[in-house]
């Protein structure tokens, strides 16, 4: 069933007005939900040594207890970088 809409005693130009309206209200809303993704860093084990100013032995260390999770393709290992951040825990002072 085909829903008919009857405008009465609208002007070509109130119309145009009130869609404007609309898609400004929608665009305005999308504008402010919005949040592009930002595509995943990944870092190598001496780029986490460097960011972390520790040495390799303790990012093989961390890696083995499980405090951060390491990928691997081949015999490369890589950290994804959001997650390096999300292990720093805050300390009570």
């Amino acid at each position: 069933m085909v829903q008919q809409i009857q405008l009465i005693q609208v002007t070509p130009e109130e119309l145009q007005q009130a869609i404007l309206s609309g898609v400004k209200q929608q665009l305005e809303s999308l504008a402010q939900n919005f949040q592009p993704k930002e595509p995943t860093q990944y870092l190598t084990r001496n780029e986490v040594a460097d960011l972390l100013k520790v040495n390799l032995c303790t990012i093989s260390i961390w890696t083995k207890k499980r405090k951060l999770r390491s990928y691997g393709i081949g015999s490369r290992v890589y950290y994804k970088r959001h997650e390096i951040e999300q292990s720093l825990i805050p300390l009570n002072e």
